[in-house]
């Protein structure tokens, strides 16, 4: 996957339009493997809330792209323009993987590209989204939705959840976390909790959780429990939790498992360590557990993670 265009029509919302143009336009210096060749396409100039875009090409430009990103329309209650549902949907015909981003998806659910799928979007769009297109299965409470050519996001922050998930699918998790640093936003939030955040850093040096969370991650080979994070950062076991929950939305256990997963999966896709080596670097002891756990989470066996990322 390795180009990338976003549609663009009058009527969209520059948010999400800069942000997929932010991800995909230009790599990070750090970053030394070939990146996206972006493009907007549309069919002439258009606004985009104050700002005017100028398109690279017009919608014909869709089907020959890898991916196509469909960002934000301000008003739902109109159809989408028929030229723009009809280009995704000879992009989708064409092989391209389809993403919308926030109420992009209403172009997704016009083109018949989200029947008989799951999908998401602005969680104050989601009944009006399920009322119109009764086929599709809409979840108001994920981040986003990935049904392999397909994927959806919800509103504003969860585009940009949605657009490293894209970048760490292609690139692997180290890229997408270097991408993620550049633009200070957490790495990763899993799509499928609604307030998930795998590796939050308040900003606020003062914070209870400012100093912890970044030696948690320095330690995760270690066997870690929640009276020992409780103990660094000087609180009670419940106040830590109430903290946790604020920031991260979780709970200060399942925060943890995350890390250790993703750790795992950092390096499954850099080493060759042996999953025994890889289980005790992650803090979860065994060959055994970290199978279990990481199956659940991520879906398939560490052995066929490291096959399918190394293919």
């Amino acid at each position: 996957m390795n180009s990338v265009a976003v549609a663009t029509t009058d009527g969209m919302l520059h948010f999400e339009l800069a942000l997929a143009c932010e991800v995909f336009g230009s790599p990070p210096d750090a970053v030394r493997v070939p990146w996206y060749d972006l493009s907007v396409c549309g069919p002439r100039p258009v606004r985009a809330g104050r700002f005017r875009v100028e398109p690279d090409g017009g919608f014909d430009r869709l089907a020959e792209a890898d991916t196509v990103i469909v960002p934000a329309l301000a008003d739902v209650d109109e159809d989408p323009p028929a030229d723009l549902v009809d280009a995704v949907r000879a992009a989708h015909e064409s092989g391209a993987r389809v993403v919308s981003l926030c109420t992009g998806a209403f172009v997704l659910a016009a083109a018949g590209l989200l029947d008989g799928l799951r999908a998401t979007t602005h969680w104050a769009h989601t009944d009006e989204l399920a009322a119109r297109y009764p086929r599709i299965e809409v979840d108001p409470d994920v981040l986003y939705v990935d049904n392999g050519r397909v994927l959806t996001s919800a509103g504003k922050a969860a585009a940009m959840d949605l657009c490293l998930h894209l970048v760490r699918l292609d690139h692997g998790s180290a890229i997408a976390n270097v991408v993620a640093r550049r633009l200070v936003v957490p790495p990763h939030r899993e799509g499928g909790q609604a307030q998930f955040v795998s590796t939050p850093v308040p900003e606020d040096d003062g914070h209870p959780l400012a100093e912890l969370l970044p030696w948690v991650m320095r330690r995760l080979d270690q066997p870690l429990t929640v009276e020992d994070l409780a103990r660094q950062a000087n609180l009670s076991s419940r106040h830590l939790a109430r903290h946790f929950r604020a920031v991260t939305g979780t709970t200060p256990l399942r925060w943890l498992l995350a890390q250790r997963i993703r750790r795992g999966q950092e390096l499954l896709e850099s080493t060759d360590d042996s999953i025994d080596a890889i289980a005790a670097a992650a803090g979860m002891g065994t060959a055994t557990t970290l199978r279990r756990h990481f199956h659940r989470a991520v879906g398939v066996p560490p052995d066929t993670y490291r096959r399918t990322f190394r293919a």
